[in-house]
């Protein structure tokens, strides 16, 4: 994908209330410069949104047009980009990465997720050799609250786990019995697999799209006491370092 020079300093005057719009479309151009497009197609979206703030404020006819011109212009980049990205999504080359720093917050499941599903999803596939212990298992009933009360409309989810050998194997089998027989009562069919020889972590939805995360589900930190912030609201929970990548295949489905 090629990229055009478009200067985002002259986009408008020195007034305060330009410079943030001003900030974030710079953003988007470097980012579009560097064919990072998913984040480039973020900011240009923040951009154009403050930039029309600005306009319904402007009075000058002389700089409203302008500043119209100026947002068209960056609307037809987004749209670019966007197209773009689905021609990638539809080729199976899309592939976006995210970092999660040490002691990082705001990687709750809902943010972590929210952007990929949608009222298409109706099945689920979970690939992490760890949904064994207490905390574990929490993790994963947690997942499936988010994927019930989401807008998508699920009807199955598959998790492939290993068994717990030690002395936690009835309670992993007793908690995974009753997270399906919970789930069924909203609905939800829970199909339980285990194999001993299983160590990806990976996540798809039957709209296409395919979570990694170096950590799988448990990538959260022990909170603090049980009276401290995040013990409940998991984006105030500090996070271990950790790797997401996402990638879409319209074709996604058990392997």
């Amino acid at each position: 994908m090629r990229v055009s020079g478009v200067m985002a300093g002259s986009l408008l005057g020195q007034d305060s209330g330009s410079t943030a719009a001003v900030t974030v479309i710079k953003r988007a151009l470097e980012l579009e410069s560097e064919s990072r497009y998913p984040q480039a197609l973020v900011c240009y979206q923040e951009g154009i949104d403050m930039l029309l703030q600005v306009l319904k404020g402007t009075k000058d006819v002389t700089k409203k047009c302008n500043l119209r011109k100026r947002i068209s212009d960056y609307m037809d980049r987004a749209e670019n980009i966007k197209k773009y990205l689905d021609q990638e999504k539809e080729a199976g080359k899309y592939h976006k990465q995210i970092k999660i720093e040490e002691n990082a917050t705001g990687f709750s499941y809902e943010s972590l997720f929210q952007e990929y599903l949608n009222e298409t999803v109706t099945e689920v596939w979970i690939e992490d050799p760890y949904i064994r212990h207490t905390h574990q298992l929490y993790n994963f009933l947690r997942f499936c609250e988010m994927l019930v009360k989401r807008p998508c409309k699920i009807k199955t989810i598959h998790l492939l786990t290993s068994l717990d050998e030690g002395s936690g194997k009835e309670q992993q089998s007793s908690g995974l019995e009753e997270i399906r027989a919970s789930l069924r009562n909203h609905g939800v069919q829970l199909e339980l697999e285990y194999s001993s020889l299983i160590h990806d972590r990976e996540i798809r939805f039957n709209n296409g799209w395919m979570i990694k995360i170096g950590r799988g589900l448990d990538y959260f930190k022990k909170p603090q006491s049980r009276f401290s912030l995040g013990y409940c609201d998991f984006d105030l929970r500090p996070c271990h370092e950790t790797t997401v990548d996402i990638f879409h295949n319209k074709h996604t489905q058990k392997i």
